[in-house]
């Protein structure tokens, strides 16, 4: 059970990523690499922040944001300023991030051992709640720090959900929506095209280093190689949640993202309970992505041949 509640966690607080590639993959049709950096940068930023200046971690997790807020200005402008291709623009990034994160931290790994963090917050918000250092959740026996943790990530981006959703729906959101649907329209109407996708990548960066702030907090340390290969996942947990919800709208979309983030963080627990070696975990999240991107359109056309077939069948044949 400690093992799928920590797997719930860590899917709520990589839905903050989920819903960073969405802004960038479904409002403006980029996959944008930078994700790969840009969440290790926000780990990293928050790391040093908090052992190496004993920084308030609420403080040391905004800070993460406002680093993933500059690694997306910096793509922005490199696809809007330089007209450099917006693939090519994340993968520079990404690379640039990479050194940037080694001198940020100044080694590959950052231990959180022995300084405040949410984590340790949690603790002590979860012995003053439940009374004890374990609490009963559905007949199983959890952590306290476990339970309040989930319930606090829960609030968070439940939070986040909803002022996306309510930005979205503003005149901003909808320029924005409008921009990557129709950028010659919006041009034609007076629109800047290059500032609404700068800023749109900016804000999709930076809740993808808000997801590595909070995640780097949760696992108590921040590595230098814990972003590669996450534009996967989210692109995965964008998929799946399209495939659940059908996607109508905005609000539902958003959704999705977090319960295909949820659900497919809980497949990985659940694939590693029985055995999966964990070098195998890439190669696996690349063959599901896969079969999420290939499956629904084969599913959709053989719908369609059976339909046809069906309606043949159905015709009065001549006498």
């Amino acid at each position: 059970m400690t093992l799928l509640i920590g797997a719930l966690t860590l899917g709520i607080i990589l839905s903050l990523l989920a819903l960073g590639v969405y802004i960038s993959y479904r409002i403006f049709d980029i996959a944008d690499i930078t994700v790969d950096g840009s969440l290790t940068f926000g780990a990293a930023v928050t790391g040093v922040l908090l052992v190496n200046y004993g920084v308030h971690p609420f403080y040391a997790t905004l800070a993460g944001f406002v680093a993933g807020l500059i690694a997306g200005t910096v793509t922005g402008i490199l696809q809007t300023t330089f007209r450099i291709n917006p693939l090519l623009s994340g993968i520079l990034v990404m690379s640039g991030l990479y050194s940037v994160n080694l001198h940020v931290m100044g080694r590959s790994n950052i231990p959180f051992l022995g300084v405040a963090t949410l984590s340790s917050y949690c603790e002590q918000l979860g012995a003053s709640w439940f009374g004890a250092a374990t609490t009963n959740l559905g007949g199983w026996t959890v952590s306290s720090a476990d339970t309040t943790m989930l319930m606090l990530m829960f609030a968070l981006v439940s939070g986040i959900a909803l002022v996306l959703w309510a930005f979205f729906r503003t005149d901003l959101g909808t320029a924005m929506r409008a921009t990557g649907d129709n950028p010659q329209m919006v041009k034609a109407l007076g629109g800047n095209v290059a500032l609404y996708r700068l800023f749109g990548l900016a804000l999709a960066n930076g809740l993808v280093a808000l997801a590595g702030s909070l995640w780097a907090q949760y696992q108590n340390f921040a590595d230098v190689q814990m972003g590669i290969g996450m534009i996967v996942w989210g692109l995965a947990s964008v998929i799946i949640g399209e495939a659940l919800t059908g996607a109508a709208g905005v609000g539902l979309a958003i959704v999705g993202a977090i319960i295909g983030s949820v659900l497919f963080r809980e497949l990985v627990a659940i694939a590693l309970s029985f055995g999966l070696n964990p070098n195998d975990l890439k190669l696996i999240t690349a063959v599901f992505v896969f079969a999420a991107l290939v499956l629904p359109d084969l599913a959709r056309k053989l719908t369609v041949r059976a339909n046809r077939k069906r309606t043949k069948n159905a015709r009065p044949r001549p006498c």
